[in-house]
């Protein structure tokens, strides 16, 4: 009897937790009913887990990089300081470097930037905005664009180049005092480059092109008014090795955009803003790779001088043509 009320027992305690199982099992069941009856089936497709991955892999670098954009840039030199000396410097590209190792002499101790405020005077820097502004309203380019080179006669003029010095208009538009100012600015700027990157200053020779530009805020009509480009001087120009900018112009007075922007290899770029009479000097190898801001308003002019080491690559001073050379050209 005893026995028979034990084996009732686990019949009954097995019914209970069969019947708790199907209820469980059954609420399980109606839960995927209503959501299915409510949302529809969800949705699936090959590489679900990796597009999902990729998203917030996404999602994160999106944060990172408006997370550091401010740290991006670093002002090398602002227009509203006075800079005696300022350098960085950079390792030399291998390709650059190698270059120079058969010019004896021009190899630099150190490759880089430098910028001086106090290497060209008031009086000098307004003497060459002048030559500047005199030489250009004679041409002009219809993009944002104008470039005048004494060296060759280079003008731009609408959407091609004219010989300056063969307009009849150019006859007394230039004096022999202009030419003394432009080479005795050149001068100091080549005895600087020489002192801070550790070469001889006869070892560098004036090469072409070497020239003044005013940009403005008008839209480019040719590839020669596209100068906002990321670049490097010694790809562009086979002959540059030292490249230096005279700005004769300010930064936030007399234009708006036009720094000057160094892309270095730390994800930092580096600006130097215009200033007037400021000198920026630096190796025109794949070490300076850089890039001129569009100018949005106002007029911005600088003088490009740039140097070479190998003496084939080598020009002579500008002079004033001879007054019979000019008329016969006419």
């Amino acid at each position: 009897m005893e026995s028979e009320n034990k084996h009732t027992k686990r019949k009954d305690a097995t019914k209970e937790r069969s019947k708790l199982t199907k209820t469980k099992s059954q609420e399980k069941e109606d839960d995927i009913k209503d959501t299915k009856s409510k949302y529809g089936p969800m949705p699936t497709f090959p590489y679900q887990r990796v597009f999902t991955r990729g998203i917030l892999i996404l999602g994160v670098l999106t944060v990172v990089y408006f997370g550091t954009k401010n740290g991006r840039e670093v002002a090398l030199a602002r227009q509203k300081e006075v800079v005696h000396h300022r350098a960085q410097d950079i390792s030399c590209s291998e390709d650059y470097k190698n270059e120079l190792e058969t010019f004896s002499g021009c190899v630099p101790q150190r490759c880089g930037r430098v910028v001086s405020d106090k290497l060209v005077s008031a009086s000098e820097a307004d003497a060459l905005l002048g030559i500047a502004k005199r030489g250009m309203t004679l041409g002009g380019s219809q993009g944002g664009a104008t470039i005048l080179d004494l060296h060759s006669g280079a003008l731009s003029q609408g959407k091609n180049f004219v010989n300056i010095y063969h307009l009849p208009s150019a006859k007394d538009v230039f004096k022999k005092t202009d030419f003394t100012f432009y080479k005795v600015v050149k001068t100091k700027i080549q005895n600087a480059v020489a002192h801070h990157f550790g070469v001889q200053p006869h070892r560098l020779h004036l090469t072409h092109p070497t020239f003044f530009s005013r940009l403005n805020a008008a839209p480019a009509l040719t590839v020669h008014d596209e100068y906002w480009h990321p670049h490097v001087d010694k790809e562009t120009y086979e002959s540059f090795h030292y490249t230096s900018l005279l700005y004769l112009a300010d930064y936030g007075r007399d234009f708006q955009g036009g720094r000057f922007v160094f892309i270095d290899g730390d994800n930092t770029n580096r600006t130097v803003e215009p200033r007037k009479g400021r000198v920026s000097m630096f190796t025109s190898g794949s070490e300076n790779l850089h890039y001129v801001e569009r100018v949005t308003a106002g007029t911005r002019y600088a003088l490009t001088v740039s140097f070479t080491c190998d003496q084939k690559y080598a020009i002579d001073d500008p002079t004033l043509p001879p007054a019979p050379l000019r008329e016969q050209k006419q």
